[in-house]
């Protein structure tokens, strides 16, 4: 994979990314009060949330938790642990418990309201809660005694979703792995991690039959080096599509039990239009890609090779199909749309506390519905206004990430302009006689004044590179 990072002049690159979060509204540092609520919060240990269902913390430090995370993060939201039993598999998820550190209506609540997300840029991060919660107290680091909400689902020998259990409990990780530690240790053997992989191949056999999508992008990532930045193709290692499997199962059995209860927040997306299908197989025809009637939108997907320029250009235009993503609130009759089309399951988001604010009042709600009683009132205060505050947050974050990845772009090629790259084409856009192509190498994705097909494998020239304006203007040779 190369790298081709790109010099940071008079830190123009810096005081870009910096002018483009004033921009975007992007929180910077957190206000006086907040850092000081957060460090008197952690001081004084955790607590238990204000009208929580679970007022019991169960000592589970014997379960071998670890957490698998990329390189140098330390805001460890979840610890996976996962054996065979008779009947199946178990799989132990321990999830931070951010509610036990933050109290309802305080500066931090309010704060965390306002961000929505943890936001990531090449040069730093906004998070969504302050250091000594999202990286000291709440965060479920190695070899330390942290309240945790722990998840207990049962599974047959299919995969399928025996039994699910939430409660608050003690925990303590034995190990914080990276992605490649990880896929190293199963290599050489480790039972705990080979079982999760196990668990996440049925988990992922499981999708296949449910018709879910699985849309292997080659996307796009920003990688720091000595020098500056560069951008790279992102390579996913398998243990990445096992654990993230966890998650998804961790969100199925929520949602189950948050509708069953009738009351919670989903994570939902409308199945794709009549037309939007229509227009994706009269690409796949375009590019000679076969798409018989009788394989669904999912299949096609799933068939496809993103190693393949052909295959890939088809996948960039599928992603089309997975448009309006959303949150649903509910307390008493369900919403109209629950499911997730792309999981193709009832779905929700409770796995990641520390950096979505969403999952703390999830969690919550399962609690309740567990133990047959009503959320807290923090909970149902807020939960209206939910997928509101996470709609604007993930705006914010989809704008950020766009910009971000125009601007590096840009300083990549700036002093290239002139030169020529070779790249296949992913995009057709006839109204403006242009083509949006994805470069080989350096990793760039942008449109060229042109016509060819999709698929196509070209030649384009730099005419323009721009770091200010985030622009960069190709041509096809």
């Amino acid at each position: 994979m190369a790298r081709l990072p790109f010099r940071c002049d008079d830190d123009v690159i810096c005081k870009g990314l910096d002018a483009l979060r004033t921009e975007l509204e992007v929180p910077k540092a957190f206000p006086d009060e907040v850092i000081a609520e957060a460090e008197a919060s952690a001081a004084a240990g955790p607590q238990i949330p204000d009208g929580s269902a679970a007022t019991v913390v169960t000592d589970r430090t014997d379960i071998e938790l670890v957490t698998i995370d990329p390189p140098g993060s330390m805001d460890l939201d979840q610890a996976v642990h996962t054996s065979k039993t008779d009947m199946g598999w178990r799989v132990y998820y321990a999830i931070a418990d951010v509610a036990a550190w933050v109290k309802p209506g305080g500066a931090i609540d309010l704060e965390s309201q306002a961000r929505g997300f943890t936001m990531y840029s090449p040069d730093s991060r906004s998070p969504l809660h302050p250091k000594a919660i999202s990286e000291d107290a709440a965060s479920l680091l190695p070899d330390l005694d942290r309240q945790s909400l722990l998840w207990t689902i049962d599974l047959d020998e299919r995969g399928e979703i025996v039994d699910a259990n939430l409660e608050r409990a003690l925990v303590r990780s034995r190990a914080k792995l990276s992605y490649r530690a990880a896929e190293d240790l199963i290599a050489d053997g480790d039972d705990m991690l080979n079982t999760l992989k196990q668990v996440g191949l049925l988990r992922e056999a499981l999708e296949v039959e449910r018709d879910a999508v699985s849309l292997r992008l080659a996307s796009q990532e920003v990688v720091p080096t000595e020098t500056g930045f560069a951008l790279e193709y992102d390579e996913s290692l398998p243990i990445e599509g096992w654990n993230a499997q966890i998650s998804l199962l961790t969100g199925i059995a929520a949602a189950k039990i948050m509708m069953d209860g009738k009351v919670g927040i989903l994570r939902t997306l409308p199945p794709p239009q009549n037309r939007t299908i229509k227009e994706l197989r009269r690409i796949a025809k375009g590019l000679g890609i076969e798409w018989p009637r009788s394989v669904t939108y999912p299949a096609m997907v799933r068939s496809l090779n993103p190693n393949n320029p052909i295959d890939a250009a088809m996948i960039a235009q599928s992603a089309r199909g997975l448009r309006g993503a959303g949150y649903e609130a509910f307390d008493g009759e369900l919403p109209k749309l629950t499911q997730h089309s792309a999981i193709s399951a009832d779905y929700a988001h409770v796995t990641a506390p520390l950096r979505r604010l969403g999952d703390r009042y999830a969690n919550e709600c399962v609690l309740a519905v567990l133990a047959g009683v009503r959320p807290p009132e923090w909970v149902l205060n807020t939960l209206p206004e939910l997928p509101r505050l996470l709609g604007a947050a993930r705006n914010r974050e989809g704008s950020l990430d766009r910009a971000i990845f125009d601007m590096v772009e840009a300083a990549l090629l700036v002093d290239r302009v002139g030169e020529t790259f070779h790249g296949f084409v992913t995009a057709v856009d006839e109204k403006k006689n242009r083509v949006r192509v994805q470069l080989n190498d350096p990793a760039v994705v942008a449109y060229a004044d042109g016509h060819t097909e999709l698929g196509t494998e070209v030649l384009v020239r730099v005419d323009a590179a721009d770091i200010h304006a985030r622009r960069v203007n190709f041509t096809l040779v």
